[in-house]
This record gives C-alpha cells, sequence and structure tokens, in this order.
C-alpha cells in the first residue's frame, strides 16, 4: 500500500476535522469535540500536523502537534493527537506518524515529547511503550474550558 506522510496545509482541514470527529467517537466523547473549520481556518497558524495519504489523496490519518516549553527540560513538543481511521491500521500508518512527528522535533531542538493516552487504550499503550516512551501513572489531566467559564 502506498501511503505518504507529509505535512499538512490547509486544503486538508476538512478532512482532518472528519478524522478529528471520527477520533472522539473512537474516544467514546464525541460531545467533547467543539472545534469548526471556520476556527481551524482563522487560527491556522496554531495548527501544525502530519498527515497520511493514500495514492488517490484520501487522509486516513493524522498527528497534530505543537511545540512548547517545559520548565524542567526546556525546548519540547507536545503530541496532540494521533489517529488513523480503522481500516488502515495495523499498517506501521501511526508508527509512521509518529516517527515524522519525532523526527521533526528532533531536528527543532526538543529535549523531549510529550503526549497523553487513554487508560484503557492497550493497544495505543503497548504501542508507545515498545518505542521507549515512559506511561506515567503518576500525573492527573486538568482541562477548563475558557468558553463556558464565567468570571
Amino acid at each position: 500500500m502506498n501511503i505518504t506522510i507529509r505535512r499538512s496545509d490547509q486544503d486538508d482541514f476538512t478532512a482532518i476535522l472528519s478524522l478529528i470527529k471520527e477520533f472522539a467517537v473512537f474516544q467514546k466523547t464525541p460531545e467533547k469535540v467543539t472545534i469548526t473549520l471556520e476556527q481551524m481556518e482563522k487560527e491556522r497558524e496554531l495548527f501544525e500536523s502530519f498527515v497520511a495519504e493514500t495514492a488517490e489523496n484520501k487522509i486516513i490519518g493524522f498527528a497534530s502537534f505543537y511545540f512548547t516549553f517545559f520548565s524542567w527540560s526546556g525546548k519540547g513538543m507536545f503530541l496532540d493527537d494521533l489517529y488513523v481511521t480503522e481500516f488502515y491500521r495495523h499498517q506501521k500508518i501511526g508508527s509512521r506518524l509518529l516517527n515524522a512527528v519525532i523526527k521533526l522535533a528532533k531536528e527543532e531542538g526538543c529535549k523531549k515529547m510529550r503526549w497523553q493516552v487513554s487508560g484503557w487504550n492497550e493497544n495505543a499503550i503497548g504501542f508507545y511503550k515498545s518505542i521507549g516512551a515512559t506511561i506515567d501513572a503518576v500525573e492527573i489531566n486538568c482541562n477548563l474550558d475558557l468558553i463556558d467559564v464565567s468570571g
């Protein structure tokens, strides 16, 4: 199967948004997706990702990320989402997407990468452990939605 991994551009946003919604269903939290195509376009300078694309130009996976600064280690990369649509899983596409992000992080001088994984997703946990990632059972996510917060 001929799959190309490349940096995304604004023309890919419709397909990526569809995959974001598909990923949220996979995570059993579709109600949490509030992003719109218009918002993605307006905030495009903040959205970075790699996409996996078939020979027929169909986007079947993505890895979104951003550069950050970790106070304990310095410049870093945060992998926001990594998703491959179900039909194309178990073909090393997720590995290729992740490797593209890792390669970019190294080229940009990042000292560390960080991301989240759902505790129930044993396949993903095993995949991340297989590349040498440490799964932290101490940290707990904190989220504060600023859209609906009063005050």
